[in-house]
Formats: structure tokens, C-alpha cells, sequence
């Protein structure tokens, strides 16, 4: 029996790794932590049957309270409970699918204490990488990737000599906006915006994916992981979303991932590396498809992408910026407070302010990070 705790267990990553649960009767919950769903996460409480649970607020976690008074569960609320979570004794494996920066401190926690990572919390590697890898690498904890890209570039990469990795080809859907210019994308609504032709995902990410911004934040993600520099990681369009992403070597050879655009691949494969399970699902059926295309992304229209690379070269503090300031634009964007070409510029308009701090600790993160919120309160037009 494997047991797991999820953060961010009422989103996307987490409703489908409990559907995994669901179909592996080897697996037990023992601990779930979500933002504010109550509703959601008592359902979860009360088909899963953790031990611990610990909502973000505390007043999410006073109603969950007396929500499950009749039940033997501990309730915790805030990032104290979360790095009670962090540190369970018996949790084996940690998921890490909450969004934002809330993530870095727990995934700190849980490495300390020796517990394997699967990591889908992005913001961890992208603003924390230089810490969160020694770390690992020192307590010998596994990150095994639930991102789809990442997932498949380490499926790529199983049995390879990793010195031998010549390039990352991390690939991209391209969003729903693929193809449009500038002048198209002035009056996209939050609807159009949500649209994702190939996956399912949760807003943020899907908004992410609309600018490209997200598959930056994935460059920087596998610069981290893979320990490859980001001039040898190349993004290529690949619309039908089938390669999940390649390795190229010295050789010359190319190992690709391909499948179905479902999420569940990669979180059950993370749940239960090196093994393979059997899962229910579509597979592709290569007569149907007929064909796979690749097309080169542009950034200069979905500037996301471009930014991303600006962030990683100058280092330091400044991913965490981009990410920051990415965040709340885009929180605006959804809650139709700004234009969605504005994400772009509070994106920018924050790195250009921004004095890096060279080798950031974690506190200095989070600062750099609160700044970033700063500036786009205080420059949003």
C-alpha cells in the first residue's frame, strides 16, 4: 500500500490523481490540503477517508470543521498546516498540484523529511530551483515531473546517459489563439481565452497556455530537472498535442513520448515510477491521425515565451518576477479587470523594475515575489 498526500487536492492535478486512486486499490490517502472548496473537499474527506486535512484559510477550515465534526480527522488551516502536511510520518509520496508559490516551503519540508516529490506545482522549480535540486539531490528524494512535457522528456530519458543529451525539444499545442497576430488578440474575452483545443486544465494554467507564458515557465521548469542550459532547450509547436515532448542526443537520435492529451498519464505514472499500469483511456489510433506537424512558435506575437527566456539568462530573482507578475496579471485578466495583451505588459513593465538579487533565499523569493504584486497594483491602468 502506497500511501500519498495531494496539495491542491479540489483543482485539476489533484480531482485527477484521486481519480487514479479511485482505479488503484494500492493506493490510500492519507492527507489532502486545498485552497477554500469546502464542499468539494468534504466529499474527498468523505470518500477517501485521510487523516489530516488542511484548507488555506482558516475560515475555510473552521466550516470544514464542524462540516466533518462526526469523523476522526484532523483539520489544520494556513502554511503551517501545509508543512504539518509536508512532514506526515507515514505519507510516502507528496503531489505537489497547488498553484502558486505556497508550494516552495511545504516541497522544502517534504524533502527534508525525506519524501518522494510528484511535482506539478510549476512555481517551485521556476523561482526555488537553485534550492529545491541540491536539496534533493543531497537527502536523495526522487522529483519525479506530473507536467505532461516534463514527464515525457524523462520518459526520454529513462536509461540514457544523461550527459549524453544533446537537446530538450519541449513541445506546445500553441493554445487556441495559434496562428492569429497582434491586432486579433486586442479584444479576446476571458471565454475565448479558456478554450484550450487539446487539455483540460485549470484557468490559470489555461490562460498560461493562451500566451505561452506557460510553456516559458516549463523552459525553466526543465532547466532545473534536466540540468540542461535553456539554449538547448528548443519549444516547438506540435498542434495535435500526440508528442508530449522529445530528447535529441549526440548521436542524433530522438527519443519521443507520444500519447492521448490526458493528464493521468503522467500523474500515474509519477505515482508509480518505474512500474506501468494499466489505465483506461483513448489510445491513438495512428490511421485516424494520418499525419503529425510542427511549426515554430511565435514569439513575437505571444511574447510569453520570449520573456520567459529573458528571465531564465538574467537569473537570480528574476524568474520569480515573471512568474509573479504573470499571476496577478492574468488573476486580473480572468476577473475582467484588464485586456489580455495587458497581461504582457505588467509582465514586462515589473522585470524592467525589478533589482535582481543574484542567489535568492527563500524569504527573498517571497519578497521578490510581494514586490511584483506591488508594482502591477500600483501601475494597472
Amino acid at each position: 500500500m502506497k500511501k500519498i498526500g495531494i496539495l491542491g487536492s479540489t483543482g485539476s492535478i489533484g480531482t485527477q490523481t484521486l481519480d487514479i486512486v479511485r482505479s488503484n486499490s494500492d493506493l490510500q490517502v492519507v492527507a489532502l490540503a486545498a485552497g477554500s472548496n469546502v464542499s468539494l473537499m468534504e466529499k474527498q474527506i468523505r470518500e477517501f477517508k485521510p487523516k489530516l486535512c488542511v484548507m488555506w484559510s482558516e475560515e475555510a477550515a473552521r466550516e470544514l470543521r464542524i462540516k466533518t465534526a462526526d469523523l476522526p480527522l484532523q483539520v489544520l488551516s494556513g502554511m503551517e498546516g501545509l508543512l504539518t502536511l509536508a512532514v506526515l510520518e507515514e505519507m510516502e509520496v507528496l503531489v505537489t498540484a497547488i498553484v502558486g508559490m505556497i508550494g516552495i516551503k511545504p516541497t522544502i519540508a517534504a524533502i527534508e523529511a525525506g519524501k518522494t516529490i510528484a511535482l506539478a506545482n510549476k512555481e517551485t522549480l521556476v523561482t526555488a530551483g537553485h534550492i529545491i535540486m541540491p536539496l534533493a539531490a543531497e537527502k536523495k528524494v526522487p522529483i519525479l515531473p506530473v507536467d505532461s512535457e516534463h514527464s515525457a522528456i524523462f520518459q526520454s530519458m529513462n536509461g540514457e546517459n544523461k550527459k549524453r543529451v544533446s537537446k530538450i525539444l519541449l513541445t506546445a499545442s500553441g493554445g487556441p489563439f495559434r496562428g492569429r497576430k497582434k491586432e486579433e488578440l486586442k479584444d479576446i474575452t476571458v471565454e475565448d481565452a479558456l478554450k484550450h483545443p487539446n487539455w483540460s486544465m485549470g484557468r490559470k494554467i489555461t490562460v498560461d497556455s493562451s500566451t505561452l507564458v506557460n510553456k516559458g515557465l516549463e523552459v525553466i521548469e526543465a532547466k532545473w530537472l534536466f540540468g540542461v542550459e535553456p539554449e538547448n532547450i528548443q519549444v516547438i509547436v506540435q498542434p495535435q498535442s500526440i508528442i508530449h515532448s522529445m530528447v535529441e542526443y549526440e548521436d542524433g537520435a530522438v527519443m519521443a513520448q507520444l500519447g492521448t492529451p490526458d493528464m493521468k498519464l503522467p500523474i500515474q505514472y509519477a505515482l508509480f515510477y518505474p512500474d506501468r499500469r494499466p489505465m483506461d483511456g483513448k489510445r491513438i489510433d495512428f490511421y485516424e491521425l494520418g499525419s503529425i506537424t510542427f511549426e515554430k512558435p511565435d514569439t513575437e506575437t505571444f511574447k510569453g515565451l520570449s520573456m520567459a527566456y529573458d528571465a531564465i539568462r538574467v537569473g537570480g530573482s528574476m524568474p520569480t518576477v515573471f512568474n509573479a507578475a504573470n499571476e496577478m496579471s492574468v488573476s486580473l485578466f480572468l476577473n475582467r479587470k484588464i485586456k489580455f495583451l495587458e497581461i504582457y505588459d505588467l509582465i514586462q513593465g515589473a522585470m524592467e523594475n525589478h533589482k535582481v538579487v543574484a542567489n535568492p533565499s527563500v524569504e527573498e523569493i517571497l519578497e521578490a515575489e510581494t514586490a511584483a504584486y506591488e508594482f502591477i497594483r500600483s501601475n494597472r491602468k
